[in-house]
């Protein structure tokens, strides 16, 4: 089981250059950071946090772009993975996204992991033209065919959202498929889409309680066919022993820390205490 780092991007925070070398130096395998266009200032959405319109933190109308915020992390990082926490892949033209990731993989050095996520926010869809009943089709066939752009030596790819023809598209990712997670609360519905169209599963907040919904996404990824075990990132708040050793026993992947990013000073203090209490050792220059 690795540890990682998430960032809630803004323009008032640290930016990745500065972050990504502080949280690769204390030891922690990845870097993880969220994507949101724009907000629209009126909303029917509910947020899951609040449960109406409210925003739990201004940061979501400031964050920034996420391939851009990765691809500055790379630059100044070796190790660590560089992934989303999540992503909206619809939000954005599926052949520009996938040269996007491909090319933050090359550059990276096969490094990359997809979070994705359905939207929770149905008015910032709505602006890129999302039917909302029709956001997790639109989805899977943006992944189905960013993955033959991805492998195939001529791609095409023919659906109801995303149609194109025999195409030439490199860079191919170094990883071949870019591994896609997909956030989303923990049920059966969920698990079923992540079973047929991504690799494994990013918890929403303040899913502690997991372990059944582990055995639930382990049971449906059996019974899809699918080989191996899913990855399993967890988005925790504190690390207490005894829950980080069951999670490991289940099978957990990766767990993930948010961390305060408005100066080195209190962003190193709290990776160097946060290392400490996970038995995290500092990486070797």
């Amino acid at each position: 089981m690795e540890f990682g780092i998430v960032q809630f991007t803004s323009d008032r925070g640290l930016t990745p250059q500065i972050l990504a070398p502080l949280i690769e130096d204390a030891g922690f395998a990845s870097y993880y950071v969220p994507e949101h266009g724009h907000i629209p200032t009126r909303r029917d959405a509910a947020h899951p946090q609040t449960g109406d319109s409210s925003l739990p933190d201004d940061r979501y109308m400031r964050t920034l772009d996420p391939w851009t915020t990765l691809a500055a992390a790379a630059a100044v990082t070796t190790r660590i993975r560089l992934a989303t926490a999540v992503a909206l892949p619809v939000q954005s033209d599926p052949i520009t996204l996938a040269k996007t990731l491909a090319t933050l993989d090359h550059i990276s050095g096969g490094r990359v992991t997809l979070g994705v996520g359905f939207g929770w926010n149905l008015d910032e869809l709505g602006d890129h033209g999302v039917p909302s009943g029709r956001r997790r089709t639109m989805l899977r066939e943006y992944l189905e065919a960013m993955r033959v752009l991805w492998t195939d030596e001529e791609a095409e790819y023919h659906g109801e959202f995303v149609d194109f023809g025999t195409s030439w598209a490199w860079p191919k990712p170094p990883q071949g498929l870019i591994p896609t997670l997909v956030g989303a609360a923990g049920n059966e519905k969920n698990f079923t889409w992540i079973a047929r169209s991504a690799d494994g599963w990013i918890t929403t907040p303040g899913e502690a309680d997991i372990e059944g919904s582990v055995d639930l996404l382990k049971q449906i990824w059996t019974d899809a066919g699918r080989a191996g075990d899913p990855q399993i990132v967890v988005l925790d708040f504190r690390p207490v022993p005894e829950k980080l050793e069951r999670w490991r026993e289940i099978g957990v992947s990766t767990v993930l820390y948010g961390l305060p990013d408005d100066s080195v000073e209190k962003a190193s203090a709290y990776l160097a205490k946060l290392a400490g209490r996970l038995g995290i050792a500092p990486a070797v220059v």
